[in-house]
């Protein structure tokens, strides 16, 4: 116990560093994990306050789980929640890695950081702006693309009522929010890379594409792990944003649109069950330390140092 206390006042600077961090865990991450007991009760409302009602609330055992397997639903929403995260895991782990390559590559640094600030924009927007923007393009009566149709005296498109483009709509538009801010994370990677690395492939005379696979990809492979691994830790869950206000909640876009985050919000705004909404958020929590764990142990298995843990 004194050894305890001895290296918590040597370390003590380190330590008041982290303790804003650590206490914003403990409050937000941490405390609220007692209330996963109400995936496994019928939460009702009591007037005591938020502990009574938990207190209170009538045990119902796996019945709120059961929610999201017994209905026609279940396979559409767990279809879309994984084949979205998938290819937005690695089309965007491919364009990112890309696009960070190739601002590494410019020459002019000023341009180099207007292009990068373009490209970062998009992230700080929310989705609702984001909604809106996606309406300007895609609207029946007034959308630039049908207007471009228009012209060409091609027939006009009710984007949405046609399920059949919004996977793809759905894919390019989380893209294009997200592969700017990605592309930071392997820029940032790529600019720690030893310069003398290319100077001596220069001179051995590697092109650039054989300085790009034999140098930077290799070094880069690391933080690329990491990063894959994180993503598919949230593999379960969807943006919730992209999927309800880009297609303006349109219900004949359901079979494509419908992911496992707004089939609970609207079952919640339905029925108004908490502990079915929090049994689904357990379940996607779960499943995804799970997949981390596996995915973990696997890269352990092929290259330790490349490991998360």
């Amino acid at each position: 116990m004194a050894t305890f206390f001895k290296n918590l006042l040597k370390n003590k600077v380190m330590l008041f560093m982290v303790l804003p961090g650590a206490v914003w865990f403990f409050f937000f991450s941490y405390l609220p994990l007692v209330g996963t007991i109400t995936a496994f009760k019928q939460y009702r409302f009591n007037r005591d306050g938020f502990w009574a009602s938990i207190a209170k609330s009538e045990w119902v055992g796996w019945d709120n789980f059961k929610f999201l397997f017994s209905t026609n639903d279940a396979f559409t929403i767990t279809r879309n929640t994984l084949f979205y995260n998938l290819a937005f895991i690695f089309i965007g782990l491919v364009l990112s890695v890309a696009m960070a390559i190739l601002l590494s590559e410019l020459v002019g640094k000023t341009m180099a950081k207007v292009y990068q600030t373009g490209m970062f924009l998009p992230y700080f927007l929310s989705w609702v702006i984001v909604g809106y923007f996606a309406f300007s393009f895609l609207s029946m009566d007034r959308g630039m693309i049908n207007q471009i149709l228009g012209w060409f005296g091609m027939e006009r498109i009710n984007w949405y009522s046609e399920p059949k483009y919004w996977p793809y709509i759905l894919i390019f538009v989380n893209l294009w929010k997200t592969i700017g801010y990605n592309s930071v994370v392997y820029l940032a990677s790529i600019m720690g890379i030893d310069r003398s690395l290319y100077e001596a492939a220069m001179i051995d005379g590697a092109t650039k594409w054989q300085q790009i696979k034999n140098i930077t990809i290799p070094l880069l492979s690391p933080i690329i792990i990491i990063m894959t691994l994180l993503a598919v830790g949230r593999i379960f869950y969807a943006d919730f944003g992209l999927f309800y206000q880009v297609p303006r909640d349109s219900g004949t876009l359901y079979q494509v649109t419908n992911v496992i985050d707004t089939y609970v919000y609207r079952g919640l705004k339905t029925t108004g069950e908490i502990g079915m909404s929090t049994a689904a958020g357990l379940y996607q929590s779960v499943v995804g330390f799970v997949l981390v764990m596996v995915s973990n142990y696997i890269v352990r298995k092929i290259d330790k140092d490349s490991a998360l843990f």
